[in-house]
């Protein structure tokens, strides 16, 4: 797999992008979002009932850039083999090395599997894969094959897909929607992203477009002032949908490569979650096509995550997932579970609360990685 995070190419049919002349009102079905953040009323504090409660919290924790400087002279790639790098460090064999030590044996006995079965399942790799797995297993056992070799091969069969890994930034300006429940790291992704795309000479714009969580804009322009990407956004409670429509505007207007819309995880009104975003991609697309709609999961809820993928999957065609807090607490085995039973790639992993902390996923890295 290229090191590269992204792929730069323009459809046949499309066409360049006319710069003079945007439109700046927002839609008629939009309300404005143009008042200063200074003078948004005071949020009420008292949270309603949970739109979709999967067991995160209502609030994401607060989190800022690393402090340490961002070297731009640094090549993209070279920054995206030292994450790659990482990765294997931090995930160190743990699951694979576990299978392997209970299978490894010159004579396997039932209970022999029955604890590998039991490890795989801890890992939350789920019970069609793990009997899948283990099902193949036998039989190399059985043909005197190697058992490491055999695992590796199983391992990355879960993991194949015809859908590309990398981001698809075809557009001028390439829209990308960022979804998740808060406590994830959604707006913590959405810095980080832009951070990377930026350290690769492209032009990126966030918007703020979760207005329902008071800290949320304000983190995601800590992550812009640090990365130098301009940030998007309007007063605590404006509509979603009319700062993300502002925020393509803007890279439409300024000749942006791409634009990174923050969503909200969690509302405040009695319009559902999924049909707000429903409603934010819709209006987005009045100015651009969105090329990206990227689900953030955290590793560590393992099966959990699975719930929360089905319902964003049905309400915004999620074409990709990035897995947070994959830093050696988690188990690893949702990247198997997501990716086969859903369908959706795996597109990037994060390892760690740094700016320089999010990794493409390279399902060969990851199975060697897990196997030691």
């Amino acid at each position: 797999m290229s090191p590269f995070l992204f792929r730069r190419r323009r459809s046949a049919d499309e066409q360049p992008v006319e710069e003079a002349g945007v439109e700046s009102a927002a839609p008629p079905d939009v309300a404005p979002a143009d008042a200063p953040a200074s003078e948004a009323a005071p949020v009420d504090s008292t949270p309603p009932p949970s739109v979709m409660d999967a067991g995160t919290p209502d609030e994401e924790p607060p989190s800022t850039p690393s402090e340490e400087p961002i070297d731009a002279s640094d090549s993209g790639e070279a920054r995206v083999l030292g994450r790659m790098a990482r990765l294997r460090g931090r995930l160190s064999g743990g699951l694979g090395r576990g299978v392997l030590g209970i299978l490894g044996g010159a004579s396997l006995t039932e209970a022999d599997w029955e604890d590998a079965e039991a490890l795989l399942l801890q890992a939350d790799l789920g019970l069609d894969a793990t009997q899948r797995i283990l099902g193949s297993l036998r039989r190399a056992v059985r043909g005197h094959g190697d058992v490491r070799s055999a695992l590796r091969a199983l391992l990355l069969d879960e993991l194949r897909t015809e859908a590309a890994l990398d981001l698809d930034l075809t557009g001028e300006p390439s829209v990308i929607m960022v979804v998740g429940v808060n406590g994830t790291g959604k707006t913590t992704t959405c810095g980080k992203l832009a951070t990377a795309l930026h350290s690769m000479h492209l032009a990126v714009v966030l918007g703020a477009a979760d207005t329902f969580r008071a800290a949320a804009a304000e983190q995601l322009a800590t992550w812009g002032s640090r990365a130098g990407v301009p940030v998007v956004r309007g007063p605590e409670r404006a509509d979603p949908a009319s700062v993300a429509y502002e925020a393509v505007q803007r890279g439409t207007a300024d000749g942006a490569d791409v634009v990174i819309i923050d969503t909200a995880g969690r509302l405040h009104t009695k319009v559902g979650l999924m049909d707000e975003l429903g409603k934010v991609r819709r209006v987005v697309e009045k100015v651009r096509p969105v090329r990206e709609v990227l689900l953030v999961l955290d590793a560590t809820t393992g099966q959990n995550g699975l719930v929360q993928a089905r319902v964003f999957g049905e309400a915004v065609a999620v074409t990709g997932v990035v897995l947070t807090k994959l830093d050696g607490t988690a188990k690893g085995g949702i990247v198997f579970a997501v990716q086969r039973e859903l369908g959706v790639p795996v597109k990037f992993v994060g390892l760690g609360e740094g700016a320089d902390d999010l990794a493409p996923f390279d399902p060969e890295v990851f199975v060697d990685a897990l196997l030691g």
